[in-house]
């Protein structure tokens, strides 16, 4: 069986020149279309069914890294997700079981 695993990107990007805000649009861009969502300005995640799905889209990640910045990656289970603790704000659709259920059913 398969376990749900969280990816979680963390990143810094230069956005002095209108080049680099450009690269950091299209880097922000391409995490919405690959499914990601944003958790905090710099800090995307999405859920993948499985350590196959997280290789895939390790592998696309790899494809559009910007040229310059820093970008990690680390991946959790699902169940290491749910242990955050929001200090300050609000849950979101994210941050609930929900989002998780929502995979079941496809």
């Amino acid at each position: 069986m398969n376990k749900f695993m969280r990816m979680i990107v963390f990143f810094d990007l230069p956005v002095v020149t209108a080049k680099e805000r450009k690269a950091a649009a299209k880097f922000r861009s391409f995490l919405l279309k690959d499914g990601y969502h944003m958790m905090q300005f710099s800090v995307y995640t999405r859920i993948c069914n499985g350590t196959d799905a997280v290789e895939k889209h390790e592998a696309r990640l790899n494809l559009n890294l910007p040229s310059k910045g820093s970008v990690r990656l680390l991946t959790i289970t699902e169940k290491q997700y749910e242990s955050i603790r929001i200090l300050v704000g609000e849950k979101t659709f994210d941050d609930t079981g929900e989002s998780v259920e929502l995979l079941n059913i496809f």
